[in-house]
């Protein structure tokens, strides 16, 4: 599977509440369940206005459906290129 990083514009976001945020979080794992093994959510960040989301997929075609069905934005999907981090630094 690919990694992809997706970008989801959400007016306020970073204001939603935990309980919010949280039924933001089960309505994608409901989509998730239903889709089946070809789409995993790793991680997504939280700021200002946009959510980041971090995902493995077999292609983009699964990230837009996903976001179809769930009712929520995917302004931009990209597929990840290559990791790096401090630990490649040395």
């Amino acid at each position: 599977m690919k990694t992809y990083l997706i970008e989801r514009e959400i007016a306020e976001v970073g204001k939603l509440s935990a309980e919010q945020l949280k039924a933001i979080s089960q309505t994608s794992c409901g989509v998730l369940i239903e889709m089946g093994p070809e789409i995993e959510w790793l991680h997504s960040y939280v700021a200002e206005d946009k959510i980041y989301c971090v995902y493995r997929a077999e292609n983009k075609e699964l990230i837009l459906e996903h976001a179809n069905k769930g009712g929520f934005p995917a302004n931009s999907v990209s597929e990840v290129a290559a990791r790096i981090s401090p630990e490649k630094a040395n």
